[in-house]
């Protein structure tokens, strides 16, 4: 028979999170937690651009709701059943911007502080090899937590109607985690992440092209011995602006794990995730007495899923400068 923890370690890997990630299928999960660090859409309109030398704070808001429905055969043992997830993340993130420049592109810092809700609920059936069926839970964890903090470096160049910029991002293993937990906030592993990003901006127009793409490296989880597999991720929008204030469009990812998940804790195999998102995107400018302020607001849907979760992810932002200079 097996016992509660392997069912509950079993559910969670048919789990998603908020930066991340976010996905959907059927089937197996890959990547530890289904998830990653880096959050799949966050990076899409105006991915390239590098705001000017200054400060600025930004309010980032995540959605996501998924499910997943399972089947597996372990060794004449069958095990149906399906997950569903609800996520809210806040990530109130700082940027400075330098005036200094390094191979002729300004410096950036950024932190990001993100808070959580995750409500997780997923239940079994297990047919033994004599057809006896065992159904243990269901199972359910929720709650609102710390994070995962995350520092990076970003070099952005302007050109024109060119903006493009390289950033590398790392993961800090201090946020909420408890092994077998459903609701786990934290990811229990260092992980980096390093993303090119290009925009066109034709303000004559008011066509803005962006596309940006990286890998996420993920160190294997020291209590679990699970090592979640390279990850790549592409970002993409075309967004028509109809005036300075208000610009409408598309975007979407594409997620593909290139490397299997690998360690003695990966014990269902190496299994590699991939998803598809698209929908659409509204940027709205505003000025808050002198204060300039812009938001964003997209949609996905997830596409073309194998061995994630899949369902909606949504991102509403907020940025605006602490204090700005001339570029």
């Amino acid at each position: 028979m097996i016992k509660r923890r392997h069912l509950r370690s079993f559910a969670l890997r048919c789990t998603a999170l908020a930066g991340l990630v976010v996905a959907g299928a059927s089937g197996v999960q890959a990547a530890e937690g289904a998830a990653g660090f880096y959050l799949l859409g966050s990076k899409t309109s105006m991915a390239g651009f590098l705001p000017p030398p200054g400060t600025y704070v930004q309010d980032l808001n995540f959605f996501y709701s998924g499910s997943s429905n399972v089947s597996l055969d372990l060794g004449g043992v069958e095990v149906t059943g399906g997950v569903d997830a609800d996520v809210y993340y806040k990530m109130p993130t700082l940027l400075w911007v330098s005036d200094k420049k390094v191979f002729g592109g300004n410096v950036a810092l950024t932190a990001i502080t993100p808070i959580g809700w995750k409500d997780v609920s997923a239940n079994a059936e297990i047919t033994g090899p004599g057809g006896g069926v065992f159904v243990p839970g269901p199972f359910e964890d929720s709650g609102t937590h710390f994070g995962d903090p995350v520092v990076g470096g970003i070099i952005g160049w302007h050109q024109g109607n060119w903006h493009w910029n390289i950033t590398t991002l790392v993961n800090i293993p201090i946020g909420y985690w408890k092994q077998g937990n459903l609701d786990n906030i934290g990811f229990n592993r260092w992980a980096f992440d390093t993303t090119g990003a290009v925009t066109w901006l034709d303000p004559t127009i008011g066509l803005e092209l962006s596309v940006a793409s990286g890998f996420t490296y993920n160190v294997e989880n020291p209590d679990t011995d699970y090592k979640t597999g390279t990850e790549f991720h592409l970002e993409f929008a075309a967004v028509k602006n109809l005036s300075k204030e208000l610009g409408i469009g598309f975007n979407g990812f594409f997620y593909q794990q290139v490397e299997g998940d690998s360690g003695s804790g990966a014990r269902l195999g190496s299994f590699k995730g991939r998803t598809l998102g698209i929908g659409p995107v509204v940027n709205w400018n505003f000025q808050l007495g002198q204060i300039p302020v812009s938001t964003s607001f997209k949609y996905f849907r997830d596409l073309n899923v194998k061995n994630r979760l899949e369902g909606d992810v949504g991102f509403v932002s907020l940025t605006m400068p602490l204090s700005a200079g001339p570029r």
